[in-house]
């Protein structure tokens, strides 16, 4: 290979032949290439150092590694910028030992002939044996997914849809059985969409390794069953709720994945609409009450409450929670505890252990009964700050929800500070979306100015995607789904006198909600939507899309 030629393939592969990516990251280290022009002699790998000064403390480890595999190194100097920026495109490539499945443009094939070859069997006499069972069973994360994936062809298929699945984002693997294959789909962004299809018995072997992985009785198919998958991989952690389920058809398999980034634990990041987030702060400058967070299950409830709890934590108070499961490690001085059904550590019962400890901000995980209901709320009167969540459609039917737990209307005026209802959609692909004017029915349905320029997503069916991917020209950002990542949408409310003494006189929930909008300047998710629409975020049919799911 000739001086200056290096690609994000060739370092990956030097990376993981030499060093890590995290102590590259570390150091600002990155091998480059290796130097062939001369056969018969040492290779020699071109090495890209950005501390200079610390050539003498850092050249010789990297030496000593080289030396190893009979392999010499030349230093070269680079900025940090220009080694980071390398090891970003490298850290996209990600070759697996044993059939060199690429993740960066996945090989589905090769993982449905790493699964064929382990599943010529049928149901009836179906038998799991792996080896080194017990080196693959574990409650803790400390398992490192590449080094298992070596185990068997079958382990190397699971881990590359599991590795595939959180590299693309996906929040959900489904593995659902039919009459006579296995069907495989993803949901990302929200959205379900078509993964792989792999035969009948192909798909019980990868259940049933999944299920080992996940510490399930792999011999138990009929009976539901719910396992957790905890691993390393590159040094991240990465952790998948499973469940299982008997069909007609055969046992299925949800794995939901557990988005452990911190890094999106900021609320200035989360809630784009200044109003909203000002008002949620002040909301959560309470020194008592409580906080309620409500929606729909994957709609980052844990995650605005995260970044809610890590902004509180100053040093100053103590914050304790109680999660199923813990989600995020929030660090600082947070104590964060794990429900535990089976020791009958409820949400309820960690509460009343929380009060016998001193603490000044708590977190429930999710009030789902008067039981719940009724420790949380008898909290927030005692002097203690409490963030809960909800399964509710809007800010004001969590208040329903509350009264239907036989919450008094008093203690719930006493009581609670404030709602916070979210959704989240699809933000519009920047690679195809298209922006033009308003069109004139939506700018009359959403209040929003003739001639704004709004945002269009470039949606491709399933058809024009095949024929896109033959031509060459399909987005390479979205893949042709016309939307690439998500972002929240958020609805306050925050009871004032006038909407306590509403919810005092009995009033029905649309008439707190209306009430709240003329005197609480309260945005529905709708509204607070359509701010986004005009930041040109998201699109108008998104927000249809998933507003309409919440009246």
């Amino acid at each position: 290979m000739s001086n200056n030629q290096y690609t994000a393939t060739s370092v990956r592969k030097l990376v993981d032949k030499f060093f890590s990516l995290q102590w590259c990251r570390d150091n600002f280290v990155v091998p480059l290439y290796e130097e062939t022009s001369l056969p018969m002699d040492k290779g020699i790998i071109k090495i890209a150092i950005a501390n200079y000064s610390y050539l003498a403390t850092l050249a010789t480890p990297i030496e000593e590694r080289l030396s190893q595999a009979g392999c010499t190194c030349e230093f070269v100097k680079k900025s940090q910028e220009e080694i980071q920026e390398i090891l970003d495109l490298a850290s996209e490539e990600r070759f697996i030992s044993g059939d060199s499945i690429e993740l960066s443009q996945f090989d589905e094939d090769a993982v449905l002939e790493a699964i064929k070859a382990t599943s010529d069997i049928d149901e009836e006499k179906y038998d799991f044996q792996f080896d080194n069972d017990e080196t693959l069973v574990s409650e803790v994360d400390d398992v490192d997914l590449a080094t298992e994936m070596l185990e068997s062809k079958i382990q190397n298929a699971a881990g590359a849809i599991l590795i595939n699945s959180k590299k693309e984002n996906v929040s959900d693997i489904h593995i659902a059985p039919k009459e006579d294959k296995y069907k495989i789909r993803v949901r990302k962004d929200g959205v379900m969409q078509p993964f792989m299809t792999i035969p009948k018995g192909s798909g019980f072997k990868l259940v049933a390794c999944l299920k080992n992985m996940a510490n399930m009785d792999i011999a138990e198919k009929r009976a539901s069953q719910d396992g957790k998958i905890l691993r390393k991989f590159e040094g991240n952690r990465m952790e998948f709720r499973c469940s299982t389920v008997r069909e007609k058809d055969g046992e299925k398999m949800v794995l939901r994945i557990l988005n452990s980034d911190d890094s999106v634990l900021n609320l200035d990041t989360l809630i784009h609409v200044e109003e909203v987030r000002n008002n949620f702060r002040k909301v959560m400058n309470n020194t008592n009450g409580i906080i309620i967070v409500s929606g729909p299950t994957g709609s980052g409830k844990s995650t605005t409450l995260a970044a809610a709890l890590k902004e509180k934590d100053n040093g100053e108070i103590n914050i304790v929670t109680a999660e199923d499961p813990v989600e995020y490690n929030l660090g600082g001085d947070i104590s964060q505890v794990q429900v535990n059904k089976a020791k009958g550590e409820n949400f309820a019962k960690l509460l009343r252990t929380f009060l016998r400890q001193d603490p000044d901000v708590i977190l429930i995980g999710e009030t789902r009964d008067p039981e719940t209901a009724e420790a949380s709320l008898d909290a927030a009167e005692t002097g203690h700050l409490v963030f809960t969540t909800l399964h509710a459609n809007s800010s004001c039917t969590s208040l329903t929800r509350l009264l239907d737990m036989e919450v008094p209307k008093y203690k719930l005026n006493s009581s609670v500070r404030g709602v916070l209802a979210q959704r989240l959609v699809r933000t519009v692909c920047t690679g195809c979306g298209v922006k033009r004017p308003i069109n004139e029915s939506d700018a009359r349905e959403f209040n929003i100015p003739l001639n704004t320029q709004v945002m269009y997503a470039n949606k491709l069916t399933a058809e024009e995607k095949t024929i896109r991917k033959k031509e060459g020209s399909i987005c390479v950002k979205c893949n042709g789904a016309g939307y690439k990542g998500r972002i929240g949408i958020y609805e306050l409310l925050i009871l004032n006198r006038k909407i306590q003494n509403a919810i005092a006189e009995g009033k029905t929930t649309r008439e707190v909600e209306n009430l709240a909008v003329k005197e609480n300047s309260m945005l529905t998710l709708t509204q607070y939507g359509v701010e986004l629409v005009k930041k040109q975020l998201t699109t108008i049919s998104e927000i249809v899309r998933v507003c309409s799911q919440s009246d």
